[in-house]
């Protein structure tokens, strides 16, 4: 099939040497400003485009009018495949490719709609996240035909950068088997993503200051907090001594202590695990590794007493 690539990310630049070492054309290449956490640049998509006789186009605007032009003269292509492009994308450029265009989303549509998807699944204690290749329907976001779908558990450990690792390495087959569907069947879906409002949730961007964390929350929010902002994000974060501390890895501790505290109070530091003990609002968490200062280690590298307090 003649195939056009519409997107960001390191996800979408390993799709399209798949599709292409299978066979496919790729035609078109259109791609935007990447994102501080993605590996792959515009520059890599440009280069990749001339690796494989495509036409290039660098634009954050896909539907301005020049645009739609410059796809048009690319001649005919059956279907485009998309991950993260930087705009909704309207009709009148997915009515340009004869089978539309099909987008992977990491959230399970027709709920998790939008943007921070698996952060917000992590925060919101759900038991799986969802991950599915759709077809578009212009103008509108993450709506329309599933053609597949596959879940990856999630639990009250699971970190953000494990769910994207996940998404690395599915959604290239994924295009490639929703491909071979449709070239079989142009018809072929496998589930009708529901149209009723109150079946869809809206997530909108998280934001670096997202990650801050109330000591005065339960220890699970804590720590689902702490692993929705994890790696490929700039992590969880508050203030020791007057400085950021970001936390980077944790888990929930239990004993049978009674105590008064005020939260954020550090209970205690092992010196031999290098871990150290924090009081939540609801509950004690382990802090297993922290960034103070520039360097990244364990907690009692750089904290010495439990006179001091995380705020």
């Amino acid at each position: 099939m003649k195939i056009a690539i519409i997107g960001r990310t390191e996800i979408l630049y390993d799709t399209a040497v798949l599709l292409a070492e299978k066979g496919h054309e790729i035609k078109l290449i259109i791609t935007a400003k990447e994102a501080p956490e993605y590996t792959r640049t515009a520059d890599d998509f440009k280069e990749l485009a001339g690796r494989l006789g495509a036409a290039y186009l660098y634009s954050a605007k896909i539907s301005a009018p020049e645009n739609i032009e410059f796809i048009k003269n690319c001649g005919s292509i059956d279907i485009a495949v998309s991950v993260n492009y930087s705009s909704v994308i309207s009709s009148d450029v997915t009515s340009l490719f004869l089978l539309g265009i099909f987008n992977a989303h990491g959230g399970d549509l027709p709920r998790y709609r939008g943007n921070a998807c698996q952060a917000w699944a992590i925060i919101n204690g759900e038991e799986k996240i969802g991950l599915c290749i759709h077809k578009m329907k212009g103008g509108e976001l993450d709506s329309g035909d599933i053609i597949e779908k596959k879940y990856m558990p999630l639990d009250i450990n699971t970190r953000v950068g494990e769910c994207y690792s996940w998404m690395t390495e599915e959604i290239p087959g994924m295009f490639l088997a929703a491909v071979k569907k449709l070239e079989a069947d142009k018809n072929c879906i496998m589930e009708k993503q529901s149209t009723r409002p109150e079946d869809a949730l809206r997530c909108y961007p998280r934001c670096p200051d997202d990650g801050r964390i109330n000591w005065k929350k339960s220890n699970i929010e804590v720590l689902r907090l702490i692993n929705a902002s994890s790696e490929p994000y700039v992590g969880a974060f508050c203030e020791y001594v007057g400085k950021t501390i970001r936390i980077w890895r944790a888990k929930l501790f239990e004993d049978d202590e009674k105590y008064c505290a005020i939260c954020g109070q550090i209970a205690s530091i092992d010196k031999t695990s290098g871990a150290m003990i924090v009081i939540c609002g609801n509950g004690k968490l382990q802090i297993d590794e922290v960034e103070f200062d520039g360097e990244r280690g364990k907690p009692a590298g750089f904290i010495k007493s439990v006179r001091e307090r995380l705020k």
